[in-house]
């Protein structure tokens, strides 16, 4: 790594270090330095990692080096990644590896900021498949049911068996449910219903039949769980 950079400005940094105020002397110093290569270091060794104005920085460069060593969420690093960055296939080859673990973040959650992501750099979409099918499972938060049909889309030409295995559980499982959770639930998505996939309207029936099947409730009772739900499709 150290023949990236101007030893100088390495020799600068550690002098810095002893003083009790070192990061924000270092970005009083160094974000808008006029030499690209200290702002390049700074980015590097900034201690609670990288500045949002360093990945703002217009040398691409920087604003790599910027991306890679921030702590903000991938939303907020790829709307401030320098344009060359997002349109060059070198350059965007730099930061690979990072998006692939903010791709491992995104998926993780409701596909909100998936898609937000997504409209920004397309051409991450076999990214955030692989890190739906392959990426480990860090929790159990469930897609939108909107958002997960507009992935769905976004994703078309990589649906297969196990893409399908794993989109499916992005969804919400009936399992635990109550009968009133399980009418609620179908009530929501009744509103939404033009919006959305019918692969998550066939999933969300195909729940609720299941649980129907599985339930002790009246049978007056299960016979309007199931128009209701029969209306989903």
């Amino acid at each position: 790594m150290e023949e990236l950079f101007n030893l100088s400005y390495k020799e600068e940094v550690e002098a810095l270090k002893d003083e009790e105020e070192f990061e924000a002397l270092g970005d009083k110093k160094y974000i808008n330095h006029e030499d690209f290569e200290a702002r390049l270091y700074w980015a590097f060794c900034r201690p609670s990692g990288s500045h949002a104005d360093q990945i703002k920085d217009k040398h691409p460069l920087v604003s790599i080096m910027a991306f890679n060593h921030s702590r903000l969420g991938a939303l907020e690093r790829f709307c401030l990644l320098h344009k060359d960055v997002i349109e060059d296939d070198e350059l965007r080859k730099k930061i690979r590896n990072r998006s692939r673990m903010l791709f491992r973040d995104l998926v993780d959650n409701d596909f909100n900021e998936l898609n937000k992501v997504l409209e920004m750099v397309p051409m991450y979409i076999d990214v955030a498949v692989d890190q739906l099918i392959n990426g480990r499972k860090w929790n159990d938060i469930v897609a939108n049911e909107y958002e997960a049909t507009l992935f769905l889309e976004k994703a078309k030409d990589f649906i297969d068996d196990p893409f399908m295995q794993a989109f499916y559980e992005k969804l919400q499982n009936f399992e635990e449910f109550d009968s009133g959770e399980v009418k609620e639930f179908i009530e929501k998505l009744l509103p939404q219903k033009e919006h959305l996939s019918p692969i998550v309207l066939e999933f969300y029936y195909n729940q609720a039949m299941e649980w129907l099947d599985e339930c002790d409730l009246h049978i007056l009772q299960k016979k309007s769980l199931e128009k209701l739900a029969k209306k989903l499709i």
